[in-house]
């Protein structure tokens, strides 16, 4: 329904003037974005949309590139810190709450954006960006909007598929108009090491990311309120690691090497996974960590301790005679977190790196990355829930997308994401009780590429295109969407 005024008199009553001419208009309707805003106070004017004079203004310099951005998009004139007039944007800083709430209301042919934090101011240009880009014209009206989860990420396997820095940077810009806060990148595995190392340059493989780029790509994040998240997984998937370390790989009793686990028996082994940990906080300087800890070859035959009897020596030796190779290896881990702890960050590991088995239990700070229910001794959600433990959703039933997809992995699709996933089903397709929800912190979708070339690096942008905005709306608001799935598609592809 056209916003500006088309004749003399409404069958809704009488509305604002424009100009000096009386007009009449309907009851504005929810802006329609991905994701849905969750409030809106509809009302009756004329709306607002970009004109030849319209500026955008700010109310803190801290705002200014929130604001040049927008002004670039809509075809605006930014004009720093100055009072708003008609045509105008206006973004401030206000209130308190939810950093990443805002409110956005459009009235007398002026639009005001403002947030408690700088990240609300933000996500509410999104939502005037894309109300733009829809209709040419933000409806009149207040919009109080925010993020059920906090987290909400995508992460992306760099290291077993380079992936050009340009490609990287298009999906930060991507991730922020959709409202994501996170960009996770696992640049080392079996495969490969893809970003370039000045602790350890012999690990490094080609091609891989210089720290130029990596820190252009970090910063462009910044910009969108995105905190990129790196994985250096350990103690298995070391495989270009070991490569140039063949001392440190792990040997069965037999002497046979074990492809991608480093012995955790060795000093020498934590030595260079925590110089790797070290040089890297540098170069990432957010929040949070990945660190791995999955699929540790030692643990996934019958007997661990008869197959390597180093580990379980060493296993006794730090934590005495009924210890076993699931405790040395959650040491590993609780040592890990105790470097990356030292740097301020808030730690993550991968839910099959937490062992049932273990007497030492793991860091009661490390969150949960739940991707699977697969591995031996695999345990249900709620035991990791029940003890108090956040939780992070990866489930890969919806939220994996697996190049070639092998195993009995299939591309996830928009559709059944947006028609049947939500935060809370965390493994499987069934959710967890709803006394969980608080400890789940949000979820990430992610793109593994464990057969490279199975698709170009532009065939994985539009293969994840839909998922990506069907995820992105339901950790946005995790209730049934009010629009059917052919409707959202539409309008996805019109605004986003």
């Amino acid at each position: 329904m056209a916003l500006w005024p088309s004749g003399d008199s409404s069958p809704n009553g009488s509305g604002a003037s424009l100009g000096t001419a009386s007009a009449t208009y309907p009851l504005s309707h929810t802006p329609r974005t991905v994701p849905a805003v969750r409030e809106h106070v509809p009302a009756r004017g004329p709306g607002w949309r970009p004109g030849s004079g319209s500026r955008v203004v700010v109310g803190s310099d801290s705002l200014a590139g929130t604001g040049k951005l927008l002004a670039d998009e809509l075809g605006m004139t930014y004009a720093g810190r100055e009072d708003a007039r008609d045509g105008d944007v206006a973004l401030d800083v206000a209130g308190s709450g939810d950093r990443e709430s805002y409110t956005m209301a459009v009235e007398k042919n002026r639009v005001k954006i403002t947030g408690p934090g700088e990240a609300g101011v933000f996500y509410g240009t999104r939502t005037l960006k894309q109300e733009v880009r829809g209709g040419g014209t933000a409806q009149e009206g207040v919009v109080r909007d925010a993020p059920a989860k906090p987290r909400r990420g995508f992460m992306v396997d760099i290291a077993r598929k380079p992936y050009s820095a340009g490609w990287i940077e298009d999906r930060v810009r991507e991730l922020g108009d959709l409202k994501y806060n996170e960009l996770g990148l696992h640049f080392s595995d079996d495969q490969a090491f893809r970003i370039e190392s000045s602790s350890h340059p012999e690990i490094v493989s080609s091609p891989h990311l210089s720290k130029a780029e990596v820190k252009r790509i970090v910063d462009l994040a910044a910009s969108r309120h995105i905190t990129v998240v790196p994985e250096i997984d350990s103690p298995g998937h070391l495989g270009a690691v070991l490569a140039a370390h063949p001392d440190l790989q792990l040997r069965n009793a037999s002497g046979a090497p074990v492809r991608g686990a480093i012995d955790i028996s060795k000093p020498a082994a934590a030595k260079i996974v925590d110089d790797l940990l070290n040089e890297y906080a540098e170069l990432f300087p957010g929040s949070y960590w990945h660190l791995g800890g999955d699929e540790y070859q030692a643990l996934t035959v019958s007997d661990p301790a008869a197959s390597f009897p180093q580990l379980a020596a060493a296993a006794r030796d730090r934590f005495g005679p009924q210890a076993g190779v699931a405790d040395l290896a959650t040491g590993w881990m609780n040592d890990r977190a105790h470097t990356m702890r030292g740097h301020g960050r808030t730690m993550r590991a991968w839910n099959d790196g937490f062992y049932r088995s273990s007497g030492v239990a793991p860091d009661k700070d490390l969150e949960v990355a739940y991707w699977t229910g697969k591995e031996i001794g695999a345990r249900q959600p709620t035991e990791y829930l029940g003890t108090g433990r956040k939780m992070i959703n990866y489930n890969d039933e919806f939220l994996y997308y697996v190049l070639g997809e092998p195993q009995t992995f299939v591309y996830p699709t928009g559709r059944r994401i947006y028609e049947q996933w939500t935060p809370r089903v965390l493994r499987g397709t069934a959710a967890v009780p709803e006394r969980y929800d608080a400890q789940i912190l949000g979820g990430v979708f992610a793109v593994w590429s464990d057969r490279a070339g199975a698709q170009t690096q532009e065939q994985v942008a539009s293969g994840i295109r839909m998922p990506l905005r069907a995820t992105a709306q339901k950790l946005w608001d995790a209730r049934s969407p009010s629009l059917p799935w052919s409707q959202f598609k539409e309008l996805a592809d019109k605004v986003s």
